[in-house]
């Protein structure tokens, strides 16, 4: 350094990469630790606090005892001396296995002063140096067995690929998620996550929201759900609330029907797993949100970049903030680890025809979806939140084999209660049912599905003036169940004739039509999961198959046995009849290569 670049440095006055000391004093190694720990710098020996130069003799025994204090530091630190001009300048590297310590304690540079990290400072420290893991650290609450559920755990193994009849606690210490602590079971954060039955308990933050807002902006609100399931859950209830809540247009090429979502449901996926898998976890008061807006679809995830991730590398360089939750989703096949996750997701929009997603980097990590234009463009002027039928109105005296759908007893109980136009509350009420959540998902929603009940007012689905009734389906089987569960007086049971029955086209969610399509023959749950593109078992049953099956469209090969590992599924000839009629009424025109499909609420 000459005396020219001396001078400037001292003229520049103390600050955060730079400190001025007269002499080699018992502070010397704090400053050193600070700086370290900070962005590096230099000391000035010899320069007293008003940038005067007082000098200091520059001798071995001085750069000696330099080295010393640099050394005795935890880590040691690394250290250049050099003379200009009668002053030692000390120039110190930034660490590279922060935080460092000396005698002291820990210290680190606020502008122009050293000062001493409190607790909280220091517990901050360690979590923004990532020095401290969130998912590999200790959820000292966690209580097993009696916080551990085992069928979360039972899903997570049934698609990890291990096979045998493995020790449960064997596989949960082998797979990280939990560590053996003086013959306890002590498990890990990311542990929790995937297994706990409460896992707002431990971590309120804990959750996805997603939400559906009328037009561009987060004024009106028409939808919105909390999932906090368990990570695996969570990801993919997210994804069925955006399938539910986007349209969903179809080519027809020679007999092969192909749909053709609003938006790259792959890449979607891909994006709110990673931002489950790396979300600052230490952040709260912040989840995870899915914002379905009019012309976007906005990913958000609390927590900027990890470190050591530059905004510029982003989609070329791969930085884990949770490595044990992302090698838990890499063993069920959520994720692949090559870090090539940006990159799926810019090409999956591209080969979806859709612009490439926005990334948006600050103390949150938000991804933007535009939609794909050509099916946007063919559903001009539909509403966006509107219910579709598979199949339209059967015209004239149309008539169907119409099995008499197999109901579960709140189903019917349900059908049987129904009088006219009812409100939710008074359905309730007659049914002598007290818990409005477990009203709607076990009888109400079940029965909309199923195409039995209807909403007076299908576009507001939340008003208070809302009604529900019979649909002309949900009338026909209830009469036919009136009629076949009446005995003759010489026979008291009589099998059911198939009747000829008028009826409306049953209005499907999309995942029902989807699963309809999808059966070829009969087929276990393991291969119509596989060919739906469905990981989570809970889910397809939930959303799936159990809704399908209680609207009579597929049927238990072995109704007798529903646990069987040789169980298959297959169409009822309601189901064939519907799937029949739904391919006759949604053929598209020649000159209509697109035909949008909106999906029901």
């Amino acid at each position: 350094m000459t005396s020219a670049d001396l001078e400037r440095l001292i003229q520049e006055g103390e600050g955060t990469t730079l400190e001025f000391k007269e002499s080699l004093s018992a502070s010397f190694a704090r400053e050193v630790v600070a700086l370290a720990n900070t962005l590096g710098g230099k000391i000035l020996l010899g320069v007293r606090d008003d940038g005067s130069v007082a000098g200091i003799r520059d001798t071995n025994a001085l750069r000696a005892r330099i080295q010393d204090i640099a050394r005795n530091c935890d880590p040691p630190v690394r250290i250049r001396i050099e003379q200009s001009a009668g002053v030692t300048v000390v120039h110190v590297r930034e660490s590279e296995a922060k935080p460092v310590q000396c005698g002291d304690g820990f210290f680190w540079r606020q502008g122009a002063v050293t000062q001493k990290l409190s607790r909280v400072e220091l517990r901050d420290f360690f979590r923004d140096e990532g020095a401290i893991r969130f998912d590999l650290s200790p959820s000292p609450r966690f209580r097993y067995p009696d916080d551990f559920d085992a069928e979360k755990f039972d899903a997570w193994l049934s698609r990890s690929g291990i096979t045998g009849r493995p020790h449960v606690e064997d596989v949960l210490v082998n797979i990280g998620a939990a560590e053996r602590v003086g013959g306890e079971l002590v498990f890990l954060n990311a542990g929790t996550l995937f297994f706990a039955k409460n896992v707002r308990r431990f971590f309120p933050d804990a959750y996805i929201t997603c939400l559906l807002a009328k037009g561009t902006e987060k004024v009106r609100i028409l939808d919105r759900k909390d999932f906090s399931d368990g990570i695996l859950a969570d990801i993919e209830n997210a994804m069925g609330f955006v399938e539910r809540n986007t349209r969903t247009a179809y080519r027809i090429e020679g007999l092969q029907r192909t749909d053709v979502p609003e938006y790259p449901t792959n890449a979607l996926r891909e994006a709110i797993t990673n931002a489950v898998m790396h979300r600052d976890w230490f952040l709260e008061g912040a989840n995870v949100f899915i914002e379905i807006y009019a012309n976007r679809i906005e990913v958000v995830s609390p927590g900027g970049l990890p470190k050591g991730m530059p905004a510029a590398e982003l989609g070329r360089k791969s930085v884990r903030r949770n490595p044990l939750i992302a090698d838990l989703l890499h063993r069920v096949g959520f994720i692949e680890k090559a870090g090539t996750g940006i990159e799926r997701i810019r090409g999956e929009a591209r080969e979806h025809g859709c612009a490439e997603p926005e990334f948006e980097v600050g103390s949150f990590f938000s991804v933007t979806f535009r939609p794909n234009p050509a099916v946007r463009e063919e559903s001009a002027g539909r509403p966006h939140k509107q219910v579709t039928p598979l199949v339209s109105p059967l015209q004239g005296d149309s008539q169907v084999n119409l099995q008499v759908t197999p109901l579960v007893a709140q189903m019917q109980r349900l059908l049987q209660a129904i009088s006219g136009e009812m409100t939710r509350r008074s359905l309730q009420a007659k049914l002598g049912l007290k818990d409005p959540a477990h009203f709607r998902k076990t009888y109400l929603n079940p029965a909309i599905q199923a195409g039995f009940i209807e909403a007076a007012l299908p576009d507001k689905p939340h008003s208070r003036l809302q009604r529900y009734r019979l649909t002309p389906v949900g009338q026909a089987v209830l009469a036919r169940a009136a009629e076949t569960s009446a005995p003759h007086a010489d026979s008291p049971v009589t099998p059911p004739s198939i009747p000829q029955v008028n009826f409306q086209a049953i209005p499907l969610v999309a995942q029902m039509q989807r699963l309809l399509q999808a059966i070829s023959g009969e087929m276990t749950r393991r291969s119509l999961q596989a060919k739906l593109g469905l990981k989570d078992p809970a889910h397809f049953r939930k959303t799936y198959l159990n809704p399908a099956i209680q609207a009579g469209f597929i049927e238990a090969a072995l109704p007798d046995k529903p646990h069987s590992r040789l169980q298959r599924y297959r169409l009822t000839p309601v189901g064939q009849a519907v799937l029949a009629r739904a391919a006759e009424t949604s053929a598209p025109h020649a000159n209509s290569p697109v035909t949008p499909q909106d999906p029901s609420s």
